[in-house]
């Protein structure tokens, strides 16, 4: 990622910048609800959001059948993630995803099949999803990802810190995680499906961000609840806060359940209505998905057609 402002730092860890702080459940959803009623594109707008969009995905495959055939489809769909009859049609260049996102073993040939084309490939590591072997292994894991060429390692987090308020505990956890990750950017999984409250998932947005977070993500997608506007908001609102107290700059990526070209410009409404347009960028915004990218294609196909295609006509990822 190129970016234009300092490389995160992070802080000391400081429980007085969160030990007041109390989500109002109700007031989040009620400002979430208005992100897709208040703001609405259409025709070329819309098409123009969403190929923003495209650039955002970090395109993932995290399954137990994985296979470097699978991981080498992926990469090919990450390359040239529209038709070029599409793009050609909307007077569009080539574009490509934010990044390509696989276990760690799959690493390797995520990067021979990227070389040269500046994608960057991103791992999950630190005992995903549960985030529960020991400490030592899961530091391990972040060393083994970034050898094999890894340049993003998504971590996660235990779980029971968040719930039974050993902030401390969590803050020197993920300062750990932070330094092993060395000069790959670090984006902090909070499991917020797991964390009960929006007032834990403030909290633990604020702890990853002192602890040094380049990015804060909501979910393994593996939680029974994955990313919702409410939880995006809280988080979106913690990394306003941190910024507007440190001067950092943090990254967002809403994963898990985002399937649809709707989902995908809910949540960029919500980061241009909150924090500006710098952050409708990929080096401060990422989206983690699969299938979002099928729907996006269907909808560009319709804009240039004035048709819906079956499914089957994009090259499945």
């Amino acid at each position: 990622m190129k970016h234009d402002f300092p490389r995160m730092v992070g802080t000391a860890f400081t429980p007085d910048w969160f030990d007041g702080i109390n989500v109002n459940r109700s007031a989040a959803e009620r400002r979430a609800a208005t992100l897709t009623t208040r703001r609405s594109v259409k025709k070329e707008w819309q098409a123009a959001w969403l190929l923003k969009a495209i650039t955002c995905i970090d395109l993932t495959t995290l399954a137990g059948d994985d296979t470097p055939g699978r991981v080498q489809r992926l990469c090919a769909k990450a390359r040239n993630p529209v038709r070029a009859d599409l793009l050609e049609a909307m007077g569009v260049g080539p574009i490509t995803t934010g990044a390509v996102c696989v276990y760690p073993t799959m690493v390797p040939h995520a990067v021979k099949a990227l070389a040269g084309t500046g994608i960057p490939v991103a791992s999950v590591a630190t005992g995903f999803p549960a985030g529960l072997t020991p400490l030592p292994i899961r530091l391990a894991e972040i060393t083994y990802a970034r050898e094999q060429g890894a340049q993003e390692i998504d971590i996660v987090i235990t779980r029971e810190y968040a719930l039974t308020g050993q902030w401390s505990a969590l803050y020197d956890e993920i300062a750990a995680m932070r330094e092993a990750c060395g000069d790959a950017h670090m984006k902090a999984i909070l499991a917020t499906g797991d964390l009960s409250t929006l007032t834990n998932v403030y909290k633990a947005s604020m702890v990853a961000m002192q602890a040094g977070a380049d990015f804060i993500k909501t979910s393994t997608g593996k939680e029974a609840a994955n990313a919702t506007l409410p939880v995006s908001l809280t988080m979106v609102r913690a990394l306003r806060d941190f910024r507007d107290r440190t001067g950092q700059i943090v990254g967002f990526k809403p994963a898990g359940g985002l399937s649809t070209a709707k989902h995908a410009m809910a949540w960029q409404f919500l980061m241009k209505e909150e924090l500006g347009s710098r952050w409708l960028e990929n080096d401060l915004f990422r989206i983690g998905a699969s299938s979002l990218l099928g729907d996006i294609e269907r909808q560009l196909e319709h804009f240039v057609t004035g048709r819906y295609s079956a499914s089957n006509r994009h090259a499945l990822a």
